[in-house]
């Protein structure tokens, strides 16, 4: 472009040329057939410079110089390489994605958190969902502050972390397929602008989607867990296991890899209609509740958002 300026003729000799220090005119070397491509963006930019050029010597009665023809070229550069405030404010929003190994780190510390902070209360849940009621008879467990109780009483404190190990073993593979099938789920059913306009089928379809991944390990994870969790109770009539290996050996040996992953296709619909809620509600709360002009909530808002999703996923 500059160059093509530097060559242009001068304005003040009627577009013939450029006057040279004898007096004679020096013949313009411009030549069109050397530059000139419409497709070209960089002809583009060059025809507009010089017409932008023009227009300021055609402004100003003292454009005859050339100096006046470079600074507005300058100017118009200038302006060309000023960055965009809209596109600044854009890049500012954006939200950086972390990598598949940042991913799997995190996702791992953060199941082993949830299992530390949930199993005591999976564990009550499973004492009260599996203990026998007789007709007329007052049950076993009146509530959850009750069962947590007889636990503690019965078992000590450890009765509330049994079957954890294997969840524990479990969570960071598990997460990490979560995650991975979270993100082939938002290309199979989201649109670009799915999460901008919180198209939230798609994105709980895409949630849903990583159940598909999860169950191969969840689904035995919960087969052994239930069953180290219910064999204290007094209607349990089956074999008792003082350890995983024992239970994996025993469950092997009554019916092979089919009872070891017995429940698989429950499990599959249930956390496939639990991630559907989870993560729909988690993206749309934190769309919520992030202030304007922020890429996102504050860390409370973030917390509060997984807990409020967590019961929706339950």
């Amino acid at each position: 472009v500059v160059r093509l300026v530097e060559e242009w003729p001068d304005a003040g000799h009627g577009g013939k040329g450029r006057e040279t220090g004898d007096g004679r005119m020096r013949e313009c070397r411009y030549a069109p057939g050397r530059w000139w491509n419409p497709l070209s963006l960089s002809s583009v930019l060059a025809l507009a410079c010089v017409v932008l050029a023009i227009q300021g010597c055609e402004a100003d009665p003292k454009s005859g110089r050339w100096g006046a023809v470079r600074e507005r070229v300058g100017l118009c550069v200038q302006h060309l390489r000023r960055p965009n405030p809209h596109a600044m404010g854009e890049a500012q929003t954006e939200v950086k994605q972390p990598g598949p190994l940042k991913s799997f780190l995190a996702g791992g510390a953060g199941g082993v958190c949830l299992v530390l902070v949930g199993h005591p209360l999976d564990t009550i849940k499973v004492r009260i969902q599996t203990m026998e009621v007789v007709a007329g008879q007052k049950p076993q467990y009146s509530g959850m502050i009750d069962c947590a109780r007889q636990i503690v009483a019965k078992e000590g404190p450890t009765g509330l972390y049994k079957g954890m190990a294997a969840p524990l073993a479990g969570v960071a593979p598990m997460y990490a397929l979560c995650f991975l099938g979270y993100g082939m789920g938002k290309k199979l059913f989201c649109d670009d602008d799915a999460f901008e306009k919180l198209k939230l089928t798609q994105i709980g379809m895409a949630g849903a989607f990583s159940s598909v991944f999860t169950t191969p390990i969840l689904g035995p994870g919960e087969r052994l867990k239930c069953v180290l969790q219910i064999q204290n109770n007094p209607g349990y009539t089956g074999p008792k296991y003082g350890s995983y290996k024992e239970l994996v050996s025993g469950l092997w040996k009554e019916g092979g890899i089919r009872s070891v992953t017995r429940g698989s296709g429950a499990t599959l619909v249930r956390d496939g209609v639990a991630s559907f809620f989870y993560f729909s509600t988690y993206e749309l709360l934190k769309k919520m509740w992030t202030p304007k002009g922020e890429k996102g909530p504050n860390t409370l808002m973030t917390f509060m958002a997984g807990g409020v999703a967590g019961m929706a996923n339950w």
